[in-house]
């Protein structure tokens, strides 16, 4: 069985509605509200028609956007297949299909694994047929499974079995099936009981194993269980009594326990954190179970109980983003600020796909003749109300949300079409258009392609572009960003590194990537005669640029003084505010007249 997935469809916020003690409406229509999987109703035709919260958290979708769609469109093309063909036939006939293996397509286009059981109701009295799915999230719940599903056909053999099959629904959808720990729906009913009373002492910690998937991989899926029954019981042993210990999915467990403040919540996780640190042999081997902890305390008032499920999950994120095996505890006063960066993602989002991004250029001289031979492009986002943004302003966000390869695709494609433009003005014609790439486009499979056809959609020749990458992004995945920069160069495109002297290159990097040109980053310009020690380096940073047979470009350069010590040094190009701030396209044809055959000049 396989640990490494969700165990079933994860609930919302882990805010999962406990099943009420009021009326019943029958066994199945407890599962279909409570239980921790996905649920949906479809026509005989297989339009959907009702579908869970559930199914539609763990895929992402909008309900709007599935009911009255067809089941099969939630597929890839063979198992779509695999299902009108084979499947749903069987429903007219033999009335079930059971543990069919597919994978949902969700809304991110990702693909999940699933098992999904359908069950085919014959028309009743004022009521259509229909096809009851239910979609299971990994096959390690099996056993979970099949009381699901003979709860379920029980409940529909006679009145007298509902009850019975809906307060067994009740059970299963509480519990975890491997450590019979509450999983999230259980864990949500603690929650809700302790805070019923309003207390404002209730303590959430959220336990994320670092690294859980590499002991499935390399042990097997059984040692893997066995790590998780030790932490569960690790955890169990090291909370006050009262406390309740919770697993939310394959390798996260929650803990709730009264916390007075937040000081209170730091103290349980270390403590959570030092029980784990003794060694578990699995197989023979020393395993040390180290985790990230998020800490939370419950807020006064209304939606108390989302709030700090929330509140703690996004502080083992932080845990996990800043190196694993550490602590970090909600701060409330960093709440406006995220929602400030929230609200901006989804309006660079939207600004993206509206056409709000802009490109300028700044100009990159020769400094021997002063002619332009080249610009970097740089990205502008016109923010309907916030003005015109630097990239300092939304770059990192946009890294760190994955919007980047979107961000990064439209940058490229603008700076290709507008340097065929300026290839068709004679005073322009030879000019070199610069564009940044992130680490997530470097090491992107489909990048060349995406060169490749912007080139020829826009008919620029390959060697007027040059994409610039930084040592950190090389170093992230040598193999691959060599195979991608060869790739490039076989087009004819050049290839620059970026912030040179700053990252993790070494001499074997630079012999072994197909490089034209080295950019001397601006933290070591600026010291230029003002530091022995800046100077050296502009200066070794030149001549292994000469040995090695490639270009030097200086960024940075903002005093004339800079500028003659680069041209003493043999630096071959610079750019900087002595001589051009960023600028709009036609600035550039206007500034490339004034200054074509003229010793370089600053900028007036």
């Amino acid at each position: 069985m396989t640990t490494t997935t969700p165990a079933t469809p994860a609930t919302p916020g882990g805010a999962a509605e406990v099943p009420s003690d009021g009326p019943s409406d029958g066994g199945f229509e407890a599962l279909f509200e409570h239980a921790p999987c996905g649920y949906l109703t479809t026509t005989d035709g297989g339009r959907i028609t009702r579908v869970n919260e559930t199914f539609l958290t763990w895929t992402g979708h909008r309900r709007e956007d599935l009911l009255g769609s067809a089941f099969g469109r939630l597929l890839p093309v063979g198992d779509r297949i695999l299902w009108s063909t084979h499947s749903a036939p069987q429903l007219g006939t033999t009335g079930s299909v059971s543990e069919v293996v597919v994978e949902v397509v969700a809304a991110d286009r990702s693909r999940r694994p699933a098992l999904v059981t359908a069950t085919r109701v014959p028309a009743r009295a004022g009521a259509d047929a229909e096809v009851r799915l239910v979609v299971f999230a990994a096959p390690e719940r099996r056993a979970h499974e099949q009381e699901l599903i003979a709860a379920l056909h029980r409940a529909e053999e006679s009145e007298d079995a509902r009850a019975a099959a809906e307060g067994e629904a009740r059970r299963l959808a509480l519990a975890d099936p491997l450590t019979g720990l509450p999983n999230r729906a259980g864990l949500a009913a603690h929650l809700g009981a302790a805070l019923a009373a309003g207390r404002s002492d209730v303590g959430v910690l959220v336990v994320d194993l670092d690294h859980f998937a590499v002991v499935n991989e390399s042990l097997g899926t059984a040692a893997g269980d066995e790590l998780l029954l030790t932490v569960a019981a690790r955890l169990g042993a090291a909370v006050r009594e009262g406390a309740v210990v919770a697993r939310l999915s394959a390798d996260e467990f929650a803990v709730v326990e009264r916390c007075e403040d937040v000081e209170a919540a730091r103290g349980l996780a270390e403590r959570l954190l030092e029980a784990l640190t003794a060694p578990v042999v699995l197989d023979g081997l020393e395993v040390v179970a180290s985790a990230s902890i998020g800490a939370a305390v419950a807020p006064p008032g209304p939606g108390a109980a989302q709030r700090v499920l929330h509140d703690a999950a996004v502080a083992v994120q932080r845990a996990k983003a800043r190196g694993r095996g550490r602590v970090e505890v909600h701060d409330p006063t960093r709440t406006g600020a995220a929602a400030d960066r929230l609200r901006l993602l989804g309006e660079l989002r939207r600004g993206i796909a509206d056409g709000q991004l802009r490109l300028h250029h700044q100009p990159q001289v020769r400094l021997r003749d002063g002619r332009l031979v080249g610009v970097e492009a740089l990205v502008r986002w016109q923010h309907p109300t916030r003005g015109l943004l630097a990239p300092v302003q939304f770059i990192e966000l946009a890294e760190q949300s994955g919007l980047v390869r979107e961000l990064g695709a439209w940058v490229l494609d603008a700076a290709v079409a507008q340097a065929a433009d300026w290839a068709r003005d004679p005073g322009c014609a030879t000019v070199e258009v610069a564009v940044n790439l992130s680490t997530r486009q470097l090491t992107d499979p489909g990048l060349v392609e995406a060169v490749t056809t912007a080139l020829s959609r826009h008919r620029l020749p390959a060697h007027l572009l040059v994409l610039e990458v930084t040592e950190t992004s090389l170093a992230a995945d040598p193999a691959t960003a060599a195979a991608t920069l060869v790739a490039l160069k076989e087009l004819g495109v050049g290839v620059s590194v970026d912030d040179f002297g700053t990252g993790y290159a070494s001499l074997t990097y630079l012999q072994r990537f197909p490089v034209d040109e080295l950019k001397i980053d601006r933290s070591f310009v600026t010291g230029l005669g003002a530091s022995d020690g800046d100077t050296a380096i502009v200066r070794a940073c030149v001549q292994l640029a000469q040995a090695l047979g490639v270009r030097t470009v200086a960024e940075g350069v903002e005093t004339e003084q800079q500028r003659e010590a680069l041209a003493a040094m043999g630096c071959d190009v610079v750019q900087g505010y002595l001589f051009s701030r960023p600028v709009a396209a036609d600035a550039v044809q206007q500034w490339a007249r004034e200054r074509t055959g003229t010793t370089a000049q600053p900028a007036t």
